[in-house]
């Protein structure tokens, strides 16, 4: 098994290497097929080229017209069967952090929580591989408050970190008769100003820890983006009158969430190729953003 995973692991980490050179292949063929349709000369830099690059565009359908990316490797088997999680907490966890993860394993359908223990991180993203675990999410404490949370894709990847705060738990927000119950519901997810490159990764990273909901379920989960802090919130809906008396009821937990780095392996591996970090005290204007500028400012 460990000489299995170390293999598919070596043929993602090529497919991915070579990613570049498809790229250029990608805009070379684009430049012909463009040409073509235009009816205008082939570019100078590209007659060498032309007959084996024609050839190429010929055979071409939607499909393979469009380069893969190593995200399309991450998630390609995301539609076919539900996803299955574990959650776990940091080591010596206190009494609220476990209240945490029982709240946020509540929040996923498929999920199951197990009590760290004396497990290292290795032992653990092993037994999620040999278990056929599609995600680990582990939450992490200070001094008793919840300040992390790793989302961790397997086999391969990608891992993410997020920053946690003001979390508000089911109890806090009020009693039973108040929040009531979860629902079991597969629910709908809405994701608000994640427009760019970045914010498009996150959500892609966050959307496919749901399975796809039914028509009519009456579950929402929001993550809403903010000046790149993250709020997430859990309703139930009904409507006793039509669709024009909507009466939203909050579920909790309640957190605001702050990404702060994503690494192309998995939480195993220290040295995997970060492929986004939070850089502080850098110009604003240079620095990633999960939404567009221009829609900031408006």
């Amino acid at each position: 098994m460990l000489r299995r995973n170390a293999r598919l692991r070596k043929e993602f980490l090529y497919r991915k290497s070579l990613e570049g050179k498809e790229k250029e292949l990608y805009e070379k063929k684009r430049k012909i097929r463009q040409a073509l349709e235009e009816g205008k000369p082939i570019p100078t830099e590209l007659r060498r080229e032309e007959a084996e690059l024609r050839k190429q565009v010929e055979l071409e359908d939607d499909n393979t017209a469009v380069p893969r990316s190593h995200i399309d490797d991450e998630y390609a088997h995301a539609g076919e069967r539900d996803p299955k999680i574990l959650i776990t907490t940091s080591r010596d966890p206190s009494s609220r952090l476990v209240q945490f993860a029982k709240e946020v394993k509540l929040l996923f359908p498929n999920a199951q929580r197990v009590n760290r223990g004396g497990m290292v991180v290795s032992e653990l993203v092993e037994s999620c591989r040999s278990h056929e675990f599609t995600d680990l999410i582990m939450v992490h404490e200070h001094r008793g408050e919840p300040d992390g949370l790793v989302v961790c894709h397997l086999p391969y990847g990608p891992t993410a970190y997020f920053g946690v705060f003001n979390t508000v738990l089911r109890h806090d927000i009020g009693d039973k008769k108040q929040v009531g119950t979860i629902s079991e519901a597969y629910p709908h997810l809405i994701f608000d100003r994640f427009t760019s490159k970045l914010g498009q990764r996150v959500s892609s990273i966050l959307k496919y820890l749901f399975p796809p909901p039914k028509h009519d379920s009456k579950r929402v989960i929001t993550f809403a983006n903010q000046s790149d802090f993250i709020s997430f919130r859990h309703h139930t809906y009904e409507m006793p009158k039509g669709a024009k008396s909507i009466q939203l009821k909050e579920c909790g937990p309640r957190f605001e969430m702050k990404l702060y780095q994503i690494k192309l392996g998995t939480l195993d591996q220290p040295h995997a190729e970060t492929e986004w970090a939070l850089r502080s005290y850098t110009r604003s204007a240079k620095r990633s953003k999960l939404a567009v500028v221009e829609e900031e400012e408006a």
